[in-house]
């Protein structure tokens, strides 16, 4: 499945007639959305280049000590009155407190998600506070501002993704599968596939047009990052923002709250075997009804609980990036226990800064685009980044059956799986009830699927690495 990435943006594209602006940084030629930055930023080579001084420094006087990072975080403590006037003391303080990203925390910790954006944070801010007598907020270019942090937040809200991030893929496309075949060459040995006919009879391909989905769900509140939105102004949202890490529809109770929206799609039959079930109303989180503008996405994970997952694109498209279990994957550091994951960089800066390394590994990512109309599968413990290169629609799904029981009987026994499950009211005796339930419905399989697993450790099978092969999608192109 996809998680939800809460952090933060552009989706302008640019028409065929106008070749777009280069921006250098270290040894790549960049593509960009925009020509210039909105305030002036430029990175700190350019200072050398040009052979003058930082506005930065001369304008922050005692606290140009701290770093651009430490500085915005000291400046994320303030309220928006206290923001707005300190802008007023410097060009060096008004391009810092007029970052978006300040803002946005802003508006999401005071108006929750009772907002209509209006292109940006500060402006949209300013129309939730004060309606009556709002101004749009228009940034002023700052002559001789240097500052790497900045600007590589404002370059990757406005790069486009490199024809070389998108042209591999070397995970395995299947169509007319049969669950057996299914089984047995991607289930049992947890290997990646797109399925791309599992979804022909959905009736959310045809309907999950905007209009329609506005029209059943237009005033319903879903979970947005950290609030929950209306659909509408979520669109409104989407339509128009360039943030670096745009916030994601991300909802596990949507066909609760919309019971048709649950009725227009099926579980294929490749996942139909969900052993959760028998946990009734207990059961943890299990479906989400996924939606973002491009550039939106996950980055690096490993699905909860244990738990297998497929993920159906209703609209759009998705690169995935995926790791097998025993490769974490560069820039991402798991806590000794998996409760944390530290992914320090976003989506676009782990490709600007990390992809090009991966190619050198002998075990390379396993890569795809996946497209309206296909499914992706997901097997349990393995890392993957999902990015949308359009506004996307899908849902995705974790389930648990005889294939990865094991592993989610191991994961709810851990120590720390309380804080790890969400959904559910009893998170600390889950793993009983669970273990309970199942010899109950089932008596005596788990110990039939150890015995079958310690025989098939035993056996000695060819690498997963050694069946993959790397079939280029010459044709695919997008740019944001």
């Amino acid at each position: 499945m996809e998680y939800q990435d809460s952090s933060t943006h552009t989706r302008k594209k640019s028409s065929s007639s106008h070749r777009p602006p280069q921006s250098k940084l270290g040894s790549y030629a960049f593509s960009l959305e925009r020509g210039s930055n909105s305030y002036g930023i430029q990175p700190l080579g350019n200072m050398l280049l040009q052979c003058t001084c930082n506005v930065r420094d001369s304008g922050l006087g005692t606290l140009k000590v701290f770093s651009d990072e430490m500085l915005c975080d000291i400046l994320g403590l303030l309220g928006a009155v206290d923001l707005a006037r300190l802008a007023f003391v410097s060009k060096a303080l008004y391009v810092f407190c007029c970052q978006d990203f300040l803002w946005r925390n802003l508006v999401l910790l005071d108006f929750q998600g009772r907002f209509s954006f209006e292109g940006c944070w500060k402006s949209t801010y300013a129309v939730c506070r004060a309606p009556s007598s709002y101004r749009a907020h228009v940034p002023l270019k700052v002559s001789g501002f240097f500052s790497d942090y900045l600007f590589q937040s404002w370059l990757c809200a406005n790069l486009r993704m490199r024809a070389e991030w998108l042209s591999r893929d070397n995970v395995d496309r299947r169509s007319n599968l049969s669950v057996e075949e299914f089984i047995r060459n991607y289930e049992d040995p947890k290997k990646p596939v797109v399925i791309t006919d599992a979804m022909a009879n959905w009736a959310a391909l045809k309907r999950w047009e905007r209009d329609y989905l506005i029209e059943v769900a237009g005033d319903v509140s879903f979970s947005v990052g950290p609030v929950d939105m209306k659909l509408k102004d979520y669109f409104v949202y989407a339509d128009t923002v360039k943030e670096e890490r745009p916030l994601y529809l991300f909802d596990p109770k949507f066909g609760e709250k919309v019971p048709e929206l649950a009725a227009d799609y099926e579980i294929p039959p490749y996942f139909k075997e969900d052993l959760f079930f028998i946990l009734g109303r207990e059961r943890p989180d299990y479906r989400w009804l996924i939606i973002g503008p491009a550039r939106s996405g996950s980055s690096f994970h490993i699905d909860p609980n244990g738990t297998s997952a497929w993920n159906a694109v209703i609209r759009g498209s998705k690169k995935w990036v995926l790791f097998p279990p025993d490769v974490v994957p560069p820039g991402v550091y798991p806590s000794p226990d998996g409760a944390d994951v530290a992914s320090p960089v976003s989506i676009t800066e782990w490709f600007m800064n990390f992809y090009e390394e991966t190619k050198g590994w002998k075990k390379k990512p396993i890569e795809c685009i996946c497209r309206s109309g296909e499914v992706m599968f997901i097997p349990n413990g393995w890392w993957h980044l999902v990015i949308n290169l359009e506004d996307s629609i899908a849902i995705t799904q974790n389930y648990v059956n005889r294939s990865n029981l094991l592993n989610v009987l191991e994961f709810l026994s851990k120590p720390n799986c309380m804080q790890l499950v969400s959904g559910t009211s009893d998170r600390m005796n889950l793993y009983n009830i669970f273990k309970s339930n199942y010899e109950i419905f089932f008596p005596g399989s788990i110990q039939e699927i150890q015995e079958k697993a310690e025989r098939k450790a035993k056996q000695q099978k060819m690498s997963f690495w050694d069946t993959v092969t790397d079939a280029k999608v010459g044709g695919f192109k997008f740019d944001f």
